[in-house]
Order: structure tokens, then sequence, then C-alpha cells
């Protein structure tokens, strides 16, 4: 594989993560939902709060991880000077 397949290869893998963050972030939203409506239920068996805890964890987790692979990303572009147009 040449540094132009595996820098397309790393970039995929942003795009699936931005994706999965873009995911969680529904997950999250949805929990806060459920949690807002059960104010005026007050259903004691209905406690999302360690749900919403685990995915607002996840969401940081893959903003970090993500935020990771961009500079990776960065540094392999430089590394392999990427940046620099291809001459003909």
């Amino acid at each position: 594989m040449d540094t132009r397949q595996r820098l397309e290869g790393i970039e995929k893998i942003i795009r699936e993560l931005e994706d999965l963050k873009n995911s969680q972030a529904s997950v999250l939203k949805k929990v806060t939902q459920v949690e807002a409506e059960n104010i005026n239920l007050n259903i004691d068996a209905l406690d999302l709060a360690d749900v919403h805890e685990d995915a607002d964890k996840a969401l940081e987790n893959l903003n970090k991880l993500t935020e990771e692979i961009q500079t990776y990303r960065d540094e392999f572009v430089k590394k392999h000077k990427l940046d620099v147009p291809e001459t003909v």
C-alpha cells in the first residue's frame, strides 16, 4: 500500500469516526429527551443517569480519538510530503 492509499484509508477512518460521533450525539440527545419527559411522569424505574453518563463518556472518547487520528494524519502528510502537489 503506497502512502497516498494509506492517507485515503486514514481519511476514511476519520469520516467514519465523525459519523460515529454524530450517531452518539443523537443517542445522547434522545436520552436527554426521555429524561425530560420523565420529569413530568416521575417514573422511578426510568432512571437513565447511568445511560446518560455512559453516552456522554462515549462521545467524549470519540472526540478525543478523532482529534488524535487527525493529528496522526497531519503528521503523516507532513512526513511523507503529501501536502506538496504532485509533479507530472
